[in-house]
């Protein structure tokens, strides 16, 4: 009979990986509320006038706009077209199939900094420079091979007798993805769709080479701005950083025991 596992075994390391991987945020946020020129390592009194700074000043409320619609509409458009692509590949059998799995699979060792030239001269003949939609497109298409590669093995663990049952009681294809598929691909769609938002969220690149005004940029080349030549303002920073932060840990708090559960099932067929 094995023994049981002291639990002062499992906490222990627990506790010291929690710890090294807490001080980092502990410390990006002890320099976001210190008053300017504080050395304490507590936090009091707290200010947050670097807050004020970054968001006032610094147009941190442009660029979390910009961000935030470049996130969202990415999340929108990626997991709508992974969706028809996944269900595409996971119901039908074509000719090129493999093939075209294998070109998925290909494109996820590609860098994006790679195609900033070619991305860049075709949005430049298509006068798109400049523009948050150039940035949303290209996000999206980099986003996408793995997206429908997630979702394809997240459809095929819906048994398609389901969706031949809704044939015969009359529903269309259409109808029946809707009324029976779709509903199960809940996990699945948060999955793709957070990883789709987190991923637009905090690219810096495209942003840097697409966007020239101030006033389209987003927020990592903005945390990018904050840093001079000859001097970086600690405060700043961090505050920006906390700002760039909070959206994240929101969506992940909230989408936790979803997200695990929609990759893992994912990932079960290929």
């Amino acid at each position: 009979m094995i023994g049981r596992t002291p639990r002062r075994q499992i906490y222990l390391p627990l506790g010291l990986y929690l710890l090294f991987t807490l001080i980092p945020f502990y410390w990006i946020l002890l320099f976001a509320v210190r008053p300017t020129g504080s050395t304490s390592l507590v936090p009091w009194p707290i200010t947050f006038e670097h807050f004020d700074k970054v968001w006032t000043e610094r147009s941190f409320a442009t660029f979390f706009q910009n961000s935030l619609l470049v996130g969202v509409v990415s999340m929108v458009m990626t997991t709508l077209i992974a969706l028809a692509g996944g269900y595409a590949l996971a119901r039908f059998d074509f000719r090129i199939k493999r093939g075209f799995m294998l070109a998925l699979l290909c494109s996820q060792f590609i860098p994006g900094a790679l195609m900033l030239v070619p991305l860049f001269e075709i949005f430049a003949e298509l006068r798109m420079i400049n523009s948050l939609a150039s940035v949303v497109i290209a996000e999206t298409v980099f986003q996408l091979p793995l997206s429908m590669i997630l979702l394809s093995g997240f459809i095929k663990n819906v048994p398609y007798v389901l969706e031949e049952a809704a044939w015969v009681d009359g529903c269309g294809r259409f109808r029946a993805f809707c009324a029976v598929v779709l509903p199960a691909l809940r996990p699945g769609l948060i999955a793709v769709g957070s990883f789709a938002f987190v991923h637009s969220w905090n690219h810096f690149l495209f942003a840097l080479m697409f966007l020239s005004d101030q006033g389209k940029q987003t927020i990592p080349v903005g945390l990018a701005t904050l840093m001079g030549a000859d001097s970086v303002d600690l405060g700043a920073l961090a505050a920006g950083g906390v700002v760039a932060a909070v959206p994240v840990v929101i969506v992940f708090a909230f989408i936790q025991k979803w997200l695990v559960t929609g990759f893992s099932a994912g990932a079960v067929k290929g």
